[in-house]
C-alpha cells in the first residue's frame, strides 16, 4: 500500500476510534488525549492530588506497548539515546504546562473542534505559532544532537515500565487512586481502551504520525504527508460525531476547556515551541520510547513530572480559567525554551567559527 493511503488510513481509523471511545465512556471530545491521560495517570499514581484527574488510562499502557511490540515485529526497534536527555526531560515539563492551560494535546486539539469546540481554534493557532517558532531555530542551526546506540537492554526499560503497568491498568487495584467524579471517572470499559491504545500504538509506530512534525515538515520543506494523517483523524472524527448526534458547535459550556482565547493560544505556542525542539508532540515521543529511544523516554517523565507539578501547585487550567499561576507558568515557559533555543544556536555558531578557525 501507498504510505499516502496507509497514512489516510490509519488516520480515519483513529478518528472513528476516539469518537467510538467517547460513546463507550470516555470524557466528552477526550476519546485520545495524550497529554490529558498522562496527567490522569500520574494522579493514579499519587504523584498528584487532583481527585478528578486520577485513573491509570490503559491506552496510553496500550500505546506503548502497541508501538514497542510493532517495532519488534517489524525489525524497527533501536536501542538508542544519549542526545541532550536533561534537555529533553525540561521541555517535556515545561510542555506539558502549556498543554494543560489549553487543556489539550495536539490530538485533542483536533478532536476537540471535531466535536465543535471553537476554543480549539486558538490552540492550534498558537501551536501554528509554536511549530513556526521553533522551526525558526531549527533553520538557525539549533539541535539537541543525536541519539546514538546504546546497550540493547537499556531499549527495554521504558517498554518494560509499561508491561508492569499492564495489569495495575487492567485491574485498577485499590493500591491506586481513582477518581470518583470529574474526568477521571469517565472511562470506556477497559478491554476497549486497552485494544484501542494498541491499535493507536501500532499505527502511530507504522506512519510517524505527529501534528507538530507535519506542521514542521510543511514549514520546512512543504510536505504534507504527515498533516494528510491528521486531517484524515478530523474529518473521520467529525463525520462520526455529526452521525452520533455528539457535535456541538460554540465557545461556552464546552466539555474540559476554558473560553480564555490569548491563553488558548499561548498555552500552545509554549507547547508547540517544546515539541518541535525536543523533537516531536507527546503522541511521538511515547511511540519512539516504546522504540528504544531513552531521549524520548526522558521527555515523556518530563511530561509525567510536569502534570504532577501543574495539578500540585495550581498552574492547570479548568472551566473556569487559567489561574495566576498557570499564566506565570506559560510565560516562564516560553521565555526559558526560548532562550533556551537562542543559546543553543549561538553556542553552535562559535563551534563553527572556532573549527572554521582552527582549519585555517
Amino acid at each position: 500500500m501507498r504510505s499516502e493511503n496507509k497514512i489516510l488510513l490509519a488516520g480515519a481509523a483513529i478518528g472513528l476510534v476516539a469518537v467510538g471511545l467517547v460513546k463507550a465512556g470516555n470524557p466528552p471530545n477526550m476519546g485520545y488525549c495524550i497529554a490529558c491521560f498522562l496527567r490522569d495517570l500520574t494522579g493514579s499514581l499519587g504523584l498528584h492530588r487532583a481527585a478528578p484527574v486520577q485513573y491509570l488510562r490503559p491506552e496510553i499502557v496500550g500505546l506503548v506497548l502497541g508501538a514497542f511490540v510493532t517495532s519488534l515485529a517489524t525489525r524497527e526497534f533501536r536501542s538508542v539515546g544519549g542526545a541532550a536527555p536533561l534537555a529533553r526531560f525540561l521541555i517535556g515539563m515545561l510542555s506539558m504546562w502549556g498543554m494543560l492551560v489549553f487543556l489539550g494535546c495536539p490530538l485533542r486539539t483536533l478532536l476537540r473542534l471535531a466535536g465543535g469546540d471553537l476554543n480549539a481554534l486558538a490552540g492550534l493557532a498558537g501551536l501554528i505559532a509554536g511549530v513556526a517558532l521553533g522551526t525558526f531555530y531549527l533553520r538557525q542551526g539549533f539541535s539537541l544532537g543525536r541519539s546514538v546506540p546504546q546497550d540493547r537492554p537499556s531499549g527495554f526499560v521504558f517498554p518494560g515500565l509499561f508491561t508492569v503497568l499492564l495489569p495495575l491498568a487492567l485491574l485498577q487495584p485499590a493500591l491506586l487512586f481513582a477518581s470518583k467524579q470529574g474526568p477521571g471517572s469517565l472511562h470506556a470499559p477497559t478491554w476497549l481502551s486497552l485494544a484501542a491504545g494498541l491499535l493507536l500504538g501500532a499505527l502511530a509506530q507504522r506512519t510517524r504520525l505527529c501534528l507538530a512534525g507535519g506542521l514542521r515538515d510543511f514549514i520546512l520543506f512543504r510536505d504534507t504527508y504527515l498533516l494528510r494523517g491528521f486531517g484524515a483523524i478530523f474529518l473521520a472524527a467529525l463525520a462520526a460525531n455529526l452521525s452520533l448526534d455528539l457535535f456541538r458547535p460554540g465557545f461556552v459550556n464546552q466539555p474540559v476547556a476554558h473560553t480564555q482565547t490569548l491563553w488558548n493560544f499561548l498555552g500552545m505556542a509554549l507547547a508547540g515551541l517544546g515539541f518541535v525542539l525536543m523533537g516531536g508532540c507527546p503522541l511521538r515521543q511515547l511511540v519512539a520510547a516504546g522504540e528504544g529511544n531513552s531521549d524520548a523516554a526522558a521527555a515523556v517523565l518530563g511530561m509525567v513530572l510536569g502534570a504532577a507539578l501543574a495539578h500540585n501547585f495550581g498552574l492547570a487550567a479548568g472551566p473556569a480559567g487559567v489561574p495566576p499561576a498557570g499564566r506565570v507558568a506559560v510565560v516562564t515557559g516560553l521565555v526559558v525554551l526560548a532562550g533556551y533555543a537562542a543559546a543553543n544556536v549561538a553556542a553552535a555558531r562559535a563551534e563553527r567559527s572556532d573549527a572554521q578557525r582552527a582549519w585555517r
